[in-house]
């Protein structure tokens, strides 16, 4: 009994620990090979995105020209790391480039100046009503959009890369030059269903046009001349914003009305890849803008979608 009592007495061994063996990492620029970063008590089975993740969370968030200082999450000594954007080229200037172009260049397949086509039809003109309305609608368009960007757009960002120019215009002015070459093709035929689906379009284009104006001028009347401010856009009394009870980006949502109308009135194959080209990227951006209101926005309406009610 006495042996069993020591023996119950007795302390169980330590069990000795393994020492941890972390790597320290230093992460250099591809180019300059100027240090970045360094990490310390880095674990040996850290994938590289792990890495990936521990350089971003050391570098910070992104700050915005309005952040002050004092408000930062920083002590006495702040740390700031800038980076290169390249060179840059003010938003007014690439929208007034990009608008202007399709508007021109569609004016010089309307007007059959040479070169475009056999020299026969040089200078001559439609003898569809439907090519007359469409070089309205898509002139009009056009100078719509001009004329926001000077009168009614607030940019909450002042420049862009420059190289968006070329990306852009590339799109905007070979979409036109297809779509006009068509269109004022002096072989080109009218609608299938003739004046009624002319009509029905125009009546969904104008509609449209006036939708995506009243958006604009609403978002226009969110944010104060110079600021930056966000707010969550609700509808006012024009019944064309009340839209914006079912979707967060109600522009878009009229940009592509106003293009599936004049697809369906000039019934182009190009016209209509063009709206499908701009649908997607729309829905990029609508998707994007609508994950950022509601990171921002705590009370962001739920029923919301970003694009199209309901589906999208």
């Amino acid at each position: 009994d006495k042996h069993l009592r020591a023996q119950s007495k007795r302390k169980p061994a330590k069990k000795t620990k393994k020492a941890v063996v972390f790597f320290e990492v230093e992460i250099l620029d591809a180019k300059t090979k100027d240090k970045l970063c360094f990490l310390d008590k880095v674990e040996p089975n850290a994938t590289i995105g792990e890495i990936k993740s521990m350089f971003h969370k050391s570098q910070g968030k992104s700050l915005k020209d309005e952040d002050v200082l004092q408000h930062l999450p920083v002590g006495t000594t702040a740390t700031f790391y800038f980076r290169d954007l390249g060179a840059q080229i003010s938003w007014v200037t690439v929208f007034l480039t990009e608008y202007t172009g399709p508007l021109v260049i569609y004016l010089l397949f309307y007007f059959r100046v040479p070169f475009i086509y056999p020299p026969k039809y040089d200078f001559t003109t439609s003898k569809h009503w439907v090519v007359h309305l469409a070089c309205m609608c898509h002139s009009f368009h056009y100078v719509k959009r001009l004329l926001e960007t000077l009168f009614v757009h607030r940019f909450s960002h002042g420049t862009m890369p420059l190289r968006n120019i070329f990306k852009n215009c590339t799109y905007y002015w070979g979409f036109a030059a297809w779509m006009a070459y068509y269109i004022n093709h002096p072989l080109y035929t009218p609608p299938i269903y003739g004046e009624q689906q002319i009509r029905i379009a125009l009546i969904i284009f104008l509609f449209c046009q006036i939708g995506n104006f009243s958006i604009h001028i609403a978002l226009r009347n969110l944010r104060p001349p110079g600021s930056k401010t966000r707010k969550i856009p609700y509808p006012t009394k024009n019944p064309f914003t009340w839209i914006f009870l079912l979707v967060s980006c109600p522009n878009y949502t009229y940009e592509l009305g106003s293009w599936l109308g004049f697809t369906l009135m000039t019934q182009c194959l190009p016209v209509a890849f063009f709206t499908l080209v701009g649908f997607i990227q729309m829905t990029v951006w609508a998707k994007g803008k609508h994950r950022s209101y509601l990171k921002e926005f705590r009370d962001y309406p739920p029923l919301r979608s970003p694009i199209l009610p309901f589906i999208l």
